[in-house]
């Protein structure tokens, strides 16, 4: 969340950082209006207990000396009460005031461009040629399903649409894929994780938006968590309520895991295919870093991914996103599309953010810096690969007229040496 200071000194700057992503900017006067209510509860309640103080004193007083002190007792027995009460009034409003500065967006930063849809999205750079558009070009779960790699009728028989059984070489170009990333990434310093596939809500609230529990993840019935929809989630989570060593910074992370989301919107799920699913497997970027730090490791975590696809031999392109389409959390994000030949469009396959101290300041994650200083640090992250969509882009790119498909050369060693699945 933001700093309270900030929006009290900065409420224009605020309403107008909202206002770019096209959202109502009502709930900021509310907070600065019950902050203020706030404060004045503190201080009168401070005043009371002040006073309370002040009557103990002539209490001990007036008995050392042997006088009556029963009217100072009586007027001392109607303090707590009082105290109570302010106590409560202002446990309530802080309450009040933290659920809607959870959900005042990140400050958006000057470089993202302002629109609503993908259009408005700004193209930054691109890689590769785009192969060619051919009429015989199977959709790839048709394609998948041809090599008998794929089943999707089975699973929606078992589990409903949105989910998939990979099969033979299929599943092992998927571990390839995850091999692949966690290795580069690994070699270039980051540490593997494999976090938990279950979070509270409490931790949850801290990296997501409030929204996404009712839109996005899956719920276990009867306890307070929550199937991931990401890695990144527990990954940053983990640091809630911490104290971290100015030393310890940045923290590089790589973490794979299973990812859950139930995908409600105007996109819903794929029937035959995998690039939009209910469950599916992710090889994530963390960084938490210094605030001076945060824009360098954008560009690093960023073009790890590039080097990622490039490796890959896939067409792509990297765009800047447009204000609406970011998250809460994101103050800029980075998107890498791929190119479908089959569906002659770039297709999201990864997607970057800084998030500033805004995760920091929500999950409580703090450092001291030379000075003594406390410090929220910086959190970003990244997809490295998220994999039924590298292998979308794969089954498309590398698919034969005469119905094989060629497995990328730099997975081949993963696959114990094959170089085509026919």
């Amino acid at each position: 969340m933001l700093d309270i200071n900030f929006i009290r000194e900065n409420p224009k700057v605020v309403k107008d950082s909202i206002k770019k992503r096209f959202m109502k900017a009502t709930q900021v006067d509310k907070v600065i209006d019950l902050d203020k209510k706030l404060r004045q509860l503190k201080q009168d309640g401070d005043k009371l207990k002040h006073s309370r103080n002040l009557i103990s004193r002539e209490i001990a007083i007036a008995k050392k000396a042997g006088k009556d002190a029963s009217s100072l007792l009586k007027k001392a027995a109607s303090i707590p009460k009082k105290i109570a009460k302010f106590d409560e009034k202002i446990k309530q409003l802080e309450l009040e005031i933290k659920i809607l500065m959870l959900g005042i967006p990140n400050i958006t930063h000057e470089s993202v461009p302002i629109g609503e849809s993908d259009d408005d999205n700004v193209e930054v750079k691109k890689f590769g040629k785009p192969k060619k558009v051919e009429d015989w070009l199977k959709p790839h779960g048709e394609f998948a399903e041809s090599l008998g790699i794929a089943d999707f009728s089975r699973s929606a028989k078992i589990s409903g649409a949105g989910f998939y059984f990979l099969k033979g070489d299929l599943a092992l170009l998927n571990q390839a894929l995850i091999r692949f990333a966690v290795d580069t990434l690994v070699k270039k310093g980051y540490t593997y994780i494999e976090p938990p596939l279950m979070l509270r809500r409490e931790a949850y609230e801290g990296v997501v938006d409030l929204k996404d529990f009712e839109e996005v993840m899956y719920k276990i019935e009867g306890e307070d968590t929550f199937l991931i929809a990401t890695a990144e989630h527990p990954m940053v989570a983990q640091f809630i309520g911490e104290v971290l060593q100015e030393k310890e910074l940045p923290i590089k992370l790589v973490g794979y895991s299973m990812s859950f989301r139930r995908e409600i919107g105007s996109h819903g799920v794929d029937t035959r295919g995998v690039f939009r699913t209910h469950q599916f497997n992710k090889v994530e970027q963390i960084i938490v870093c210094k605030p001076e730090d945060s824009w360098k490791y954008f560009e690093e975590i960023e073009k790890n991914t590039e080097e990622l696809f490039k490796a890959l031999k896939l067409p792509i392109r990297v765009m800047n996103i447009a204000s609406k389409e970011l998250s809460i959390m994101a103050t800029k994000r980075f998107d890498i599309e791929a190119w479908m030949p089959r569906q002659n469009e770039y297709k999201e396959v990864t997607s970057c953010s800084n998030c500033l101290d805004y995760q920091a300041r929500r999950l409580n994650i703090r450092y001291f810096d030379k000075k003594g200083v406390r410090v929220f640090p910086h959190t970003l992250n990244n997809t490295a690969i998220a994999t039924s969509r590298a292998l979308v882009a794969i089954l498309e790119n590398y698919q034969n007229k005469d119905g094989s498909l060629t497995i990328p050369t730099v997975l081949v060693p993963y696959m114990g040496g094959k170089k085509v699945i026919k």
